[in-house]
């Protein structure tokens, strides 16, 4: 007899909830703050803070963790969010799905602290009754993918007039790489999982044409909307997908998680199948053969080694190479002093080469050897060759923003300035990740080539990812300083942080709440290093 949703719930979420306690034990230990019981995740959150004040700061416990600091911070955040959800747990009680996941993406997080760290043991393999099946997860990951390509393709049932929006979207150049892995009349099948999460959790086109498929209810909920809890869960999708293609088998926590992540997002599209509201059958795209199966992955798998991996993270919204921002006052300013002293100059050597005239019309021509012809140098053949973007291609790396990207967030700065030598525009949201992990390497490189930062406005959303970062106990370094003054020394990116200072000093005297004074605290030095 089949268990009940509730009951297979409930035992997962025990599961996980035993192995964060031991867990806790542990990390309790590692960081000098030793206990001889675990609780729940809410006096889990309270001993971690105990601790960091004793070793003296949140970027200790990282380093003893073997964490980076962003790392560290996504740790937190998820250990705070499953306290907010469940404070307490008595044995039996109700779980709900955003529990669930809440628990199991937890787990997962110190799944990850574990490799890292060899000092620590615990295990993180979920004890169940039934444990899950890598052929189910396999089938699980086919399903989405499928089920994805069908919400995309219902939207845009012209195959014309979609990759006419694609190239809108994404660009030519990335069009053109898709055409050349697709099959003929279908350029879906020519995308990475990444790339048709993103077509589906874009900002615009979520709004335009997915929203009514995906309600804020059941696990949509998770987050602030349904947008955002899809964009998150997709890109665990991606990474769980990524173990499987690479030929690594998943956990029982990888694979718990999955089956949660899928049944949230193809629940809604089944419901309005069912409604005859939609073509989409996520059940019947979940269900094959071995065969079909194994064609599928090897298929895929193929696609994967082409294309050098699925490695960029699904974002808010796409980043489109169409878009160019316009100049700054800044910019505008430079560019007219150089047209005038280009000017300058121009008349200054025609007055010179006028009066160099005169003086040999009027002095007595010495007899001399005839000249020899000149020759003008030619540039030798080998420099033609090594043009930045003719590096590029010799070291195999497309000229696209992918890999572009892909070198800024491992700090590789040899590439990064082939790419800017060669031109290429680069955005400030792009060095998030470097400026969590602090590379100052490719950071400081970016920043002298500033005036090909292209991004429309910049600073809200630097300021939002650095306030938060300063929340969670990182600090405002030289480099963050540094792009603040650079690209947001403007009247209304001032005005508008100050009204933010504002607001957030007087929330901080009306609640006296250390957490708002700290808010405040951190607006206010953003506010000083921008006025």
């Amino acid at each position: 007899m089949a268990r009940s949703a509730q009951l297979i719930a409930r035992e997962q979420f025990e599961a996980a909830l035993l192995v964060i306690r031991e867990a806790s034990k542990e990390i309790l230990s590692l960081l000098g703050d030793p206990v001889a019981e675990a609780k729940d995740p809410q006096w889990f959150l309270q001993q971690l803070e105990t601790a960091r004040l004793n070793i003296g700061s949140w970027g200790l416990v990282a380093k003893r963790m073997h964490i980076s600091d962003a790392e560290l911070s996504q740790f937190s955040v998820q250990l705070r969010h499953l306290q907010q959800l469940v404070p307490q747990y008595e044995g039996g009680a109700e779980v709900s799905s955003t529990a669930l996941i809440a628990a199991l993406r937890f787990v997962s997080t110190l799944e990850l602290i574990r490799l890292r760290q060899p000092l620590l043991h615990y295990s993180t393999e979920l004890v169940l009754t039934q444990p899950p099946q890598q052929r189910d997860a396999n089938l699980q990951l086919r399903g989405l993918e499928l089920t994805l390509k069908g919400l995309i393709r219902e939207a845009w049932p012209d195959e014309v007039k979609l990759v006419d929006h694609l190239k809108l979207l994404f660009g030519a150049n990335k069009v053109r790489r898709w055409l050349k892995f697709a099959k003929p009349g279908d350029i879906l099948s020519g995308m990475q999982f990444s790339e048709l999460a993103q077509l589906l959790v874009d900002k615009k086109e979520f709004a335009g044409h997915y929203a009514s498929l995906f309600p804020e209810s059941g696990a949509l909920s998770f987050l602030i909307e349904p947008r955002k809890t899809l964009q998150t869960f997709l890109d665990d999708v991606r990474l769980i997908r990524n173990h499987v293609l690479n030929q690594q088998p998943l956990t029982t926590v990888q694979m718990s998680l999955l089956e949660n992540y899928s049944a949230a997002i193809t629940t809604p599209v089944q419901q309005r199948y069912v409604k005859g509201k939609t073509q989409v059958y996520p059940a019947g795209l979940s269900e094959c053969d071995d065969a079909q199966l194994n064609a599928f992955f090897a298929e895929a798998e193929q696609k994967y080694r082409n294309m050098s991996g699925d490695m960029f993270e699904i974002r808010d919204v796409i980043d489109s190479p169409r878009h160019k921002a316009p100049r700054t006052r800044e910019e505008r300013e430079k560019l007219v002093a150089g047209t005038l002293w280009g000017a300058v100059g121009i008349v200054s050597i025609a007055i010179a080469i006028a009066g160099l005239h005169l003086i040999s019309k009027t002095s007595k021509p010495a007899v001399a050897s005839p000249p020899a012809a000149y020759v003008a140098p030619s540039e030798p053949a080998e420099v033609r060759e090594n043009s930045p973007r003719q590096q590029l291609h010799r070291l195999g790396i497309l000229w696209d923003e992918s890999h572009f990207r892909s070198a800024i967030d491992r700090n590789d700065d040899h590439i990064a300035r082939l790419f800017l030598q060669a031109g290429m525009t680069w955005k400030v949201s792009w060095t998030e990740q470097a400026m969590e992990k602090e590379q100052h390497d490719v950071l400081d490189l970016l920043l002298s080539y500033r005036l090909q930062m292209n991004e429309l406005k910049p600073c809200r959303r630097m300021i939002s990812t650095m306030s938060h970062a300063l929340a969670q106990g990182q600090a405002l370094t030289s480099i963050r300083k540094s792009y603040l003054k650079a690209f947001c020394i403007r009247p209304p990116v001032v005005q508008r942080q100050e009204s933010d200072y504002t607001q957030a000093l007087a929330r901080a005297r009306a609640t006296g709440d250390k957490r708002d004074e700290k808010w405040a605290a951190i607006q206010k030095s953003i506010y000083d290093e921008i006025n």
